[in-house]
């Protein structure tokens, strides 16, 4: 078996696209791979957060990932802080990195904006945290979307060069698994933006935690335009509305948009909204009702992130000691 690590921002209200895109991938990957799915909390503090936030957020991911099928037992879900490897390791990576390959970092560029004078160096620098989660345990492969290629190559670069520099085979090439969905997931407002949980209006997007009414008065109030469906994927290229949806529908009913188009052509926005609710509400309505549970009872889920850490501390402890070793440090 391989070994997959990958992890996900406590930032709240997980969303479609959170489901599609990432999670209900790494739901799937588990039964192929030794996984290790981490709440990246320590990135997350590259930017402010409130403490109480951070705190509850946390919890809700951790909820989110389980009630999306991801099994505790069989994988390790913990949080990042509780692994101080992480730490660790991304310091000796901060002195095998070179300042150019950071910045050619395209998203810190994006998320610094106008003002980089003021980021903070934690969020220069965190390509080499993100390299250190998944050397800490010799991961082998890493789900990764578009805009985390990028990380995923500078990771590949410091465990050549770390293992080049003292002479040791000790950290592998983690390959990338590029994550399957059957499109980008926009906001149920304006098709032309992705689905974030920024946007101010919750009508933009379908959470992970909503319950049925929320999810099926979301999809009605769904933005489209007056013409009906086509029968050919071609007809979206103007239509991002419409594109969104039936991109959700095929994503959803694991199905192609050219079979979603087939089956729907020439049906109204109407007809096809009532199909999808029922879809939607088959997959998230029982993901969304666990959550609640589960965020109701943190003793449940902090019970899960403890033995996670634990399990996550025993395999990075003999990896943290190799790198040690190889860099001269003397270990007591």
């Amino acid at each position: 078996m391989g070994r997959i690590f990958s992890g996900v921002q406590p930032t709240g209200n997980l969303h479609l696209g959170n489901y599609l895109g990432a999670i209900r991938n790494w739901a799937r990957l588990q039964k192929d791979y030794d996984c290790l799915y981490c709440v990246v909390d320590l990135h997350a503090i590259t930017v402010p957060q409130d403490p109480k936030e951070l705190t509850a957020n946390t919890r809700e991911v951790t909820a989110g990932l389980i009630a999306a099928g991801i099994d505790p037992k069989d994988n390790i879900i913990f949080n990042q802080s509780q692994v101080s490897g992480h730490a660790e390791l991304a310091w000796i990576f901060n002195c095998v990195a070179r300042l150019g390959w950071l910045n050619r970092m395209t998203q810190f560029k994006e998320k610094a904006g106008k003002h980089r004078e003021n980021a903070t160096v934690g969020l220069y620098a965190y390509p080499n945290l993100m390299a250190a989660d998944i050397l800490l345990y010799k991961a082998t492969h890493v789900p990764v979307g578009d805009d985390q290629k990028q990380h995923l190559e500078l990771s590949r670069d410091i465990a050549q060069a770390f293992n080049s520099m003292f002479d040791v085979e000790l950290f592998p090439q983690p390959e990338p698994i590029i994550l399957e969905t059957a499109a980008r997931v926009m906001s149920l407002r304006d098709g032309s933006k992705k689905m974030s949980k920024s946007d101010p209006s919750d009508y933009s997007r379908i959470n992970m935690a909503d319950s049925a009414d929320d999810i099926a008065q979301k999809i009605r109030k769904a933005r489209t335009d007056p013409e009906p469906l086509p029968a050919d994927p071609s007809g979206l290229e103007t239509r991002p509305e419409a594109a969104n949806l039936i991109g959700i529908y095929a994503a959803l009913s694991d199905q192609s948009v050219d079979a979603v188009c087939a089956e729907f052509a020439d049906a109204s926005f109407s007809d096809f909204k009532g199909r999808l609710t029922d879809l939607a509400v088959a997959n998230l309505g029982p993901i969304g009702d666990e959550m609640k549970r589960l965020v109701g009872d943190p003793a449940e889920i902090d019970a899960v992130l403890r033995d996670g850490a634990e399990r996550a501390r025993a395999l990075a402890e003999p990896i943290l000691r190799e790198a040690r070793n190889a860099m001269g440090f003397v270990q007591v």
